[in-house]
């Protein structure tokens, strides 16, 4: 295997500043590296800085599209290619690379810089053997990347490419679905009676669920919820030695902060039937009463005046504020028409059937590139003889 030096394939390979933006609430854009992941930009969350302080970071890296970013810190590696018609800056911990295209295909480079070959580099220091906690410029320039001739590059990239298109399709069309069944939660919370209810007239709050210590059951890890989506991220399989027990229909959400403002929140319904799984302690489980969609109590775990009152109900030192399953369950809400409710539950319960098998099929295909992509960049894998 062919290689050759991250530094002799780019332009420049540029240290973003080191100084805190100056956060607004709207105006430029800034990347931050909670923006990246999996080797994929998420702007459905951004962060704002003044006019002032967006020409001082672009003075010194320019973001422009086809340029990639790799994350020094917090967490390191991780790398994303900038879109088009994006207009940004970085934020801190953050280093631009921009590849010369006469030598690497840009999007090669990214999936070069994500293959384990390329990782464990980031990962451990040279000459020395020990695990790095900051990747450092002249440890990123000596990066070893497999190279190969600009044509195979480019197919080996489409290869890749067309397996994340099509999870992103899945992506938006859970996004889409999701959308569809918070319109329909609006439509049920406005058509409520007068009458006032609470969260635990149609919850049990962190119901009991059994476990023996030391059982191997699934472990859904904090890091492995998502902000946006129903599904996680993926999950272990562990000795149970404490945290909160949940089972389908249930749904969990962060009682801690940030990660109940930045809304880590799922909806379990992927568990063998029976299957009892586990997670942080810092989970609030909802366990829908009889009668109630348990799709309904997701919807309302996302539902703004929810989270906003979860939010300003927090107690504790700063930092370290919590929420508790007793508060929660005093969110009033307007008593829900029983006709109504089982509406909803005809219409949501085949969108959230649909979103459970599109993230299934992107886990297999995030397995499948996984694996593809240090056969491909070893050359065990022969592109030559496919059809894209």
């Amino acid at each position: 295997m062919k290689t050759v030096s991250l530094i002799d394939l780019c332009y420049s390979v540029t240290d973003c500043s080191h100084s805190t933006p100056k956060w607004t609430n709207a105006g430029k854009i800034v990347i931050r590296n909670q923006n990246i992941r999996n080797g994929r930009l998420d702007i459905s969350s951004v962060s704002y800085t003044t006019q002032e302080d967006y020409d001082k970071r672009i003075k010194r890296a320019l973001p422009n599209a086809g340029d990639i970013i790799i994350t020094r810190e917090a967490p390191m590696g991780e790398v994303c290619m900038i879109p088009d018609d994006l207009e940004c800056c970085l934020g801190q911990r953050m280093v631009l690379l921009k590849p010369n295209r006469d030598l690497v295909d840009n999007n090669y480079l990214l999936y070069a810089l994500m293959s384990p070959y390329v990782q464990n580099q980031i990962s451990w220091s040279e000459g020395t053997g020990t695990t790095v906690s900051n990747l450092r410029i002249p440890h990123l320039e000596k990066l070893q990347i497999p190279i190969f001739e600009l044509k195979k590059q480019r197919k080996i990239a489409k290869l890749l490419a067309n397996l994340d298109k099509k999870i992103e399709v899945n992506n938006e069309m859970n996004d889409n679905l999701q959308q569809q069944a918070f319109a329909l939660f609006d439509n049920l919370m406005v058509d409520a009676d007068n009458d006032i209810c609470t969260v635990a007239d149609y919850a049990y709050l962190n119901p009991r669920r059994v476990l023996s210590k030391g059982q191997i059951a699934r472990s859904i890890d904090m890091s492995q919820l998502s902000t946006s989506g129903a599904f996680p991220s993926g999950w272990d399989m562990k000795p149970y030695n404490g945290g909160m027990r949940f089972t389908n229909g249930d749904t969990i959400l962060a009682r801690i902060t940030p990660c109940l403002e930045n809304g880590k929140t799922a909806f379990i319904d992927f568990l063998d039937k029976g299957e009892v799984a586990f997670g942080s302690t810092e989970y609030i489980v909802l366990a829908p009463r009889d009668g109630v969609p348990p799709e309904m109590l997701y919807c309302l775990a996302r539902y703004p005046a929810f989270v906003d009152y979860a939010v300003k109900n927090m107690n504790g030192s700063s930092g370290r504020q919590r929420v508790s399953a007793e508060t929660i369950g005093q969110f009033q809400l307007h008593k829900l028409d029983e006709q109504n409710l089982a509406t909803f539950r005809k219409a949501v319960t085949p969108m959230f059937l649909k979103m459970r098998y599109n993230s299934f099929e992107n886990t297999r295909l995030v397995e499948l590139r996984d694996t593809l992509l240090p056969k491909l960049m070893s050359d065990e894998l022969d592109v030559s003889s496919i059809k894209l």
